[in-house]
């Protein structure tokens, strides 16, 4: 689903690599966790595979598209969310999602379901006629989302989307992240809270200081040694 190779970006003129090197392979039907200090590189790797930065060197492949060849192609297979929730302020969250529907040439009748469908899960039916500019971090948050993934996109891809849920909508997200990968596509998210981590992800990568230092399933991270957590890895790794 995901094949990064060789991928590097920096952003002056020091030499000082933002993402130095980067291979990854994730395949389809797992959640993968995205994990890093601030600073290490996740956000702008995620950036990179959804189009938003050009990379130095390396090649990104997406669902079988490379997407600086094929940028369309990869897009249309890709939901994103971003670290913040950036947004059209000046729509009501009805009109925001009709754009995004249109933008992904979902069918009229289909888009009126999913929207229906995400709206009543959210909790965001009687706000769906209130301009954005109105809406708490969380509720931006949750129509940034709905957005995303009003395609059914076979690869979700999020930084940090957790962030400003109320208990509720982060455990429907992640209900909704493992229903997505049982019917066999993807999750790619970066995440600082490390036990929906642990919790949640049939994979791991660690991304430290622009590479990526460790990966595998949580057991595998271990190394045998059964009573450590992934906080405890996490700290070991990115200390060294």
């Amino acid at each position: 689903m995901i094949k990064i190779s060789n991928l590097s970006k920096s952003y002056n003129r020091s030499g000082v690599k933002a993402v130095d090197n980067l291979n990854l392979h994730v395949k389809a039907g797992e959640i993968f966790g995205f994990l890093g200090p601030n600073g290490a590189g996740k956000t702008t790797t995620i950036k990179m595979m959804v189009g938003l930065l050009n990379p130095d060197e390396g090649s990104i492949i997406i669902n079988g598209f490379d997407n600086q060849k094929d940028p369309i192609g990869a897009k249309r297979s890709i939901g994103y969310v971003p670290d913040s929730p950036m947004v059209y302020d000046r729509l009501t969250g009805l009109e925001y999602l009709d754009f995004m529907a249109s933008v992904y040439q979902v069918p009229s009748d289909v888009k009126r379901e999913r929207i229906d469908y995400f709206l009543d899960m959210f909790g965001l039916a009687d706000a769906a006629n209130d301009l954005i500019k109105s809406y708490s971090h969380g509720m931006k948050q949750k129509i940034v989302l709905t957005g995303a993934l009003i395609h059914n996109p076979a690869l979700w891809i999020m930084d940090e989307p957790m962030v400003g849920l109320d208990p509720r909508s982060s455990h429907l997200l992640k209900e909704l992240m493992r229903e997505h990968c049982d019917r066999g596509n993807t999750v790619f998210f970066s995440t600082h809270i490390l036990e929906v981590a642990e919790r949640l992800c049939d994979r791991i990568g660690i991304i430290h200081k622009g590479r990526l230092i460790a990966i595998g399933t949580l057991e595998e991270l271990r190394h045998g040694e059964q009573a450590e957590t992934l906080e405890n890895i996490f700290l070991e790794l990115t200390e060294q």
